[in-house]
């Protein structure tokens, strides 16, 4: 398999290395590294070449790095049935910045990316169709983002008086409290019947 993958390695950076930023083998898939400029020449390549194929688009997603600059990477996973190899291909985007839709190259990108706009907020320009997908119509924010608060800002129940779901702001019963996370053994100044075992 590692042979396959560096005979593809070695060819992707022959003919079509400047599409290419970096590029490694892990976890047994060849991981590529573009542009958003290069992803959709990348693409079309990887799917007409007849010595990649990567004619099934398995995934795209996002995966959110809050303290870079190009907070966002599209994650992109391709498969080739001929050769039976998978790859990845990622490209760094920022909040603003937006990625050219492969739904020209992979038409099974639409739902892919709606996820991707829906979780993330992450843009894609020439998408059909761009709208929310997982969440509701009326929902704020992005909630796959590393800073959305993990209680949301809005929660939604079946009121039998109004007969109707409604929202309301979150409310929080009980106070969030500050853990040190350490065990109640831990740090301690006496020692607890059996620790002695321990240090043998």
């Amino acid at each position: 398999m590692s042979e396959a993958l560096n005979e593809l390695a070695s060819h992707l950076a022959e003919t079509r290395g400047a599409l290419i930023a970096a590029s490694e083998i892990r976890y047994g898939e060849l991981a590529l590294t573009t542009t958003a400029e290069n992803i959709l020449p990348l693409l079309t390549f990887l799917r007409d070449d007849v010595q990649c194929g990567f004619v099934n688009l398995i995934d795209i997603c996002g995966v959110d790095w809050p303290k870079r600059e190009q907070r966002f990477d599209v994650v992109y996973h391709l498969l080739s049935p001929r050769q039976n190899l998978r790859i990845r291909v990622k490209v760094a985007t920022a909040e603003e910045e937006a990625v050219p839709s492969a739904t020209a190259v992979y038409p099974g990108a639409d739902w892919f990316e709606r996820e991707a706009w829906d979780m993330y907020g992450i843009l894609f320009t020439g998408h059909p169709d761009l709208r929310r997908i997982l969440t509701d119509y009326g929902f704020e924010g992005h909630p796959l983002r590393k800073d959305f608060p993990t209680t949301g800002f809005v929660e939604v129940r079946y009121d039998d008086a109004a007969k109707r779901v409604v929202y309301e702001p979150v409310e929080l019963k009980q106070e969030f409290r500050n853990f040190d996370f350490l065990s109640p053994w831990e740090g301690t100044d006496y020692v607890l019947p059996g620790d002695e075992k321990a240090k043998q």
